[in-house]
């Protein structure tokens, strides 16, 4: 019975997540493809971290500029 139990519980959503999950695990077939993807992930983590310094100077950019105006309208005080 308990194992009755058990497989009523399991949710076959998850169970096909699952599944699909170990299926797509198995990979790209040819080593010309597998290249090519390795290739794709290398530049898009290049893209990402390059991306990333941008966004950082551009935050700190406008910080200062925030900064540099907030110290010119108390300047005559």
């Amino acid at each position: 019975m308990a194992t009755d139990v058990k497989e009523a519980g399991r949710n076959p959503k998850r169970v096909q997540h699952e599944v699909r999950k170990q299926v797509q695990n198995t990979g790209i077939g040819t080593k010309s493809q597998q290249a090519l993807k390795l290739q794709q992930e290398q530049l898009k983590i290049e893209r990402k971290t390059v991306s990333r310094k941008q966004r950082e100077a551009e935050k700190q950019r406008q910080f200062e500029l925030k900064q540099q105006k907030r110290k010119e309208k108390h300047r005559g005080r």
